[in-house]
């Protein structure tokens, strides 16, 4: 058991806040996310398994909140207005139009294939770190991961790409 003291937890802060903002498109939110996942790993650190990585354990039980809200909005038939993106300075106008079409195109991915894209691109979890996180086999990281990436690239460019099939058997 890795026992979560001051000095991590204020390293992980800003990680968790970025991830959760990437999850809920609203800093509010995003700030009621982390806040409930620090109080749950104070008061569950027994339950961390010493093999996994901290940082995976906290970004999964931050992750598995987002979930269970999201579930809980749908039982009760309630939607969240989903806005407000902070605005950074370009050095130029093309460089702000492709960063706003990245984050369009970012926008317009599957929660999944998001919080994927967090995880690995910008909090550099490996492969397996990002399975824990997510409680998925790591083969299912490594292909939404793949889709999401391909996704990115077509919503980037202003291609639409048709919606994804499940052939079921």
């Amino acid at each position: 058991m890795n026992h979560l003291d001051d000095a991590q937890l204020r390293d992980m802060l800003q990680r968790l806040r970025r991830f959760a903002l990437s999850l809920t498109r609203e800093a509010s939110s995003a700030d009621d996310l982390v806040q409930a996942t620090v109080e749950r790993a104070l008061s569950r650190g027994a339950q961390q398994n010493a093999e996994a990585s901290l940082r995976a354990w906290l970004f999964s039980i931050l992750y598995r909140l987002f979930i269970d809200g999201k579930r809980r909005e749908r039982r009760h038939a309630r939607w969240l207005a989903w806005f407000g993106r902070g605005e950074e300075g370009g050095s130029s106008t093309e460089d702000i139009v492709l960063a706003e079409s990245g984050l369009a195109a970012f926008a317009r991915l599957p929660t999944e294939q998001r919080a994927l894209l967090v995880l690995v691109s910008v909090e550099g979890l490996s492969y397996k770190e990002a399975a824990l996180a997510l409680d998925v086999p790591i083969g299912t990281v490594m292909s939404r991961l793949s889709r999401a990436r391909a996704a990115m690239r077509e919503l980037a460019e202003g291609n639409t790409p048709p919606p994804a099939l499940r052939r079921l058997k």
